[in-house]
């Protein structure tokens, strides 16, 4: 089974400074090493030619963001399977095999996730994927060991290996055939949560995604974007909506579009509360381009099977929020 690990990089030399030794010494055995490199202004590439001369390199002409970063990438890599890896990830030793055993054994899994634990506080799991993603009734996603904004210790109650809905776009595997199948990333979401799009349509032609707790990663998370920037605010709502249009099953559709509305409005007001305006705003900024790719977002869903079975709880926000369930244990 040929392996690909491809980095995605975009000025990021400090970052394969401090993190492509882990992946070239835990992974050239098992896999060839790419980086993905978006165009970057730096010397990226100049440095990788002189330090890493094993690791293949592939040039895209411009900053496409991650979606069309690694459809470009891709196309040019031959392997059975993709690994989509962040540069701030910190790989351990024998990471792949656990993985590559689970590809082996079974035929419908087309994406695994390795457990995800936090670079600076190694006992936490970090927030991009933890545990294993999933979402609730609305399209919310949230992990085992991270709900929301809580995030839990690492004590080993994830070790396990179990089918999950989506996994996190800081460490993906993925099958070759199946990411060209469904056409790869959806570059109109740029970055944030098309790794979610990705696996829920994986979902809606019958494949699995899966969680290997046997592997395990670090990731730093924030790197490229930091928790508060306001624009990362904007690309999390409106893609989190714009998965809701493309993926959600016919009978939940207009209930949960004028529900994500209302409750994407009280999460506004809760950010003027905290004295954070600009992340109102960029709630705002997502909502208008939300309609304004309505109906292209709506032809896609029609080229779309549907996985009606997507929602393991009823409402992310209403546990957390109201009834106080922090931990992924508690929800019912």
């Amino acid at each position: 089974m040929k392996i690909a690990v491809v980095i995605l990089n975009w000025n990021g030399q400090k970052l394969l400074e401090q993190f492509l030794p882990s992946v070239v010494n835990f992974s050239s055995q098992d896999a060839d090493i790419y980086v993905a490199d978006n165009a970057s202004t730096d010397s990226s590439i100049q440095y990788l030619k002189e330090c890493f001369p094993s690791v293949k390199i592939i040039e895209n002409t411009i900053n496409g963001g991650y979606a069309k970063g690694y459809n470009d990438a891709l196309q040019t890599i031959d392997a059975d399977i993709y690994c989509l890896l962040n540069s701030d990830v910190e790989v351990t030793e024998n990471w792949l095999i656990p993985v590559i055993d689970v590809f082996k054994k079974e035929k419908t899994t087309a994406i695994v996730q390795p457990k995800l634990l936090d670079y600076k506080d190694k006992k936490k799991f970090e927030y991009a994927g933890a545990g294993g993603g999933f979402v609730d009734l609305y399209g919310y996603p949230y992990c085992r060991g991270r709900v929301f904004n809580n995030l839990e210790r690492d004590n080993n109650q994830f070790n396990d290996t179990i089918s999950i809905f989506w996994a996190s776009g800081a460490c993906l595997f993925i099958r070759s055939e199946v990411y060209h199948k469904i056409g790869g990333l959806d570059e109109d979401y740029f970055a944030h949560q098309e790794e979610i799009d990705l696996c829920w349509r994986t979902h809606n032609i019958g494949y699995q995604t899966k969680y290997v707790g046997k592997s395990v990663v670090y990731h730093v998370g924030g790197a490229t974007l930091q928790e508060t920037n306001p624009h990362k605010t904007y690309l999390n709502f409106r893609n989190s909506l714009l998965n809701v249009v493309k993926n959600v099953p016919k009978k939940w559709f207009l209930f949960v579009i004028f529900s994500r509305l209302l409750l994407d409005g009280i999460a506004g007001l809760k950010f003027i509360l905290e004295l954070r305006p600009v992340h109102t705003l960029a709630i705002l900024k997502a909502h208008i381009s939300f309609y304004k790719n309505f109906f292209k977002f709506l032809k896609k869903r029609r080229k779309l099977p549907k996985n009606e079975n997507y929602n393991l709880h009823t409402s992310i926000v209403w546990q957390y929020f109201v009834l106080g369930r922090k931990k992924f244990e508690e929800l019912k």
